[in-house]
């Protein structure tokens, strides 16, 4: 029992909280406001699942699952580029327009994910209802269409993929050689150069093994003889969990690139290394002609 002697039951406590501040905060609005917004979320799930007689849900959703699957991706190898020019050719690009472009590269990463993703509604390939049916996505048959469509998708993944992962490598290597060069020896070593390193290794790594399984599971089953899908568009139920388990290991793509970003700090690994400093090299990724010239 509180020290007031209350006897209203233990899980009661003295609270310093005015009787005008009660009432707002136990205002029935608040209550009947998340009700409703439960209410029509649950309606429109139920609608989504039930009543969608022409598809037009069916095929937002669709849309919606093949450009945000592809936007990571795309992103991906946009920055890997990005990355690649800037630790290999500082000097190539003008500094001034880099906002620019930055966001003229987001602009076509988004158009082309959605080029990608609208071409169903007009005819390539078509969106359906997967095991178990709450969502859609494009069709595992044998039509020419829907090969199509699956491999464009298939093949434009893993061209990401493949890119990020060859212009990381080069890009990690070239850090490494940096960080571990002649000069290197005689200066601190600069962390941000490590943090980079990590970083780009920890988004290769999470982006391989999550989305080339179900690359190369959807490339494997549009392609296979005969065909995984029956005449009357059914598919066997260990197909249709394997599409489902591969499309929730890469949906974990989007959940760990911020945590790669998260834990490979400069902090954090200053912690795991304390040998690093945080005071920057005077050498590093640029030109040697200013030493060049000074010993001259």
């Amino acid at each position: 029992m509180w020290p007031n002697g209350s006897s209203l039951g233990p899980c009661l406590r003295p609270t310093n909280i005015t009787l005008e501040e009660r009432r707002l905060i136990a205002s029935p609005w608040f209550a009947a406001s998340f009700c409703l917004v439960g209410l029509a979320s649950n309606l429109l799930a139920l609608s989504v699942l039930v009543v969608d007689p022409g598809c037009s849900l069916c095929h937002f959703m669709g849309v919606i699952m093949v450009f945000f699957g592809l936007c990571p991706l795309l992103l991906g190898a946009a920055m890997a580029s990005e990355r690649y020019l800037g630790i290999t050719r500082p000097f190539s690009r003008p500094a001034a327009s880099s906002q620019r472009r930055a966001w003229t590269t987001v602009g076509l990463v988004w158009a082309a994910a959605l080029a990608l993703g609208l071409l169903p509604l007009l005819g390539v390939g078509r969106y359906t209802v997967q095991y178990p049916g709450s969502w859609c996505f494009l069709t595992l048959g044998a039509e020419p269409g829907d090969v199509a469509f699956g491999l464009l998708f298939t093949l434009l993944g893993s061209l990401s993929v493949g890119l990020s992962f060859l212009l990381n490598t080069i890009s990690v290597a070239t850090l490494c050689h940096v960080y571990h060069g002649q000069e290197a020896a005689q200066q601190r070593p600069r962390d941000c150069e490590v943090e980079m390193m990590a970083q780009l290794t920890g988004i290769m790594v999470v982006a391989s093994i999550c989305w080339m399984p179900l690359l190369v599971f959807i490339a494997q089953t549009v392609l296979r003889s005969p065909p995984a899908m029956s005449p009357t568009g059914q598919l066997s139920r260990a197909t249709e969990k394997q599409l489902l388990i591969y499309l929730r290991v890469a949906t974990w793509n989007q959940i760990l690139d911020p945590w790669v970003y998260i834990l490979f700090r400069r902090a954090v690994i200053r912690r795991l290394h304390p040998r690093l400093n945080t005071r920057p090299r005077s050498l590093s990724l640029q030109p040697q002609l200013t030493r060049r010239s000074t010993m001259q």
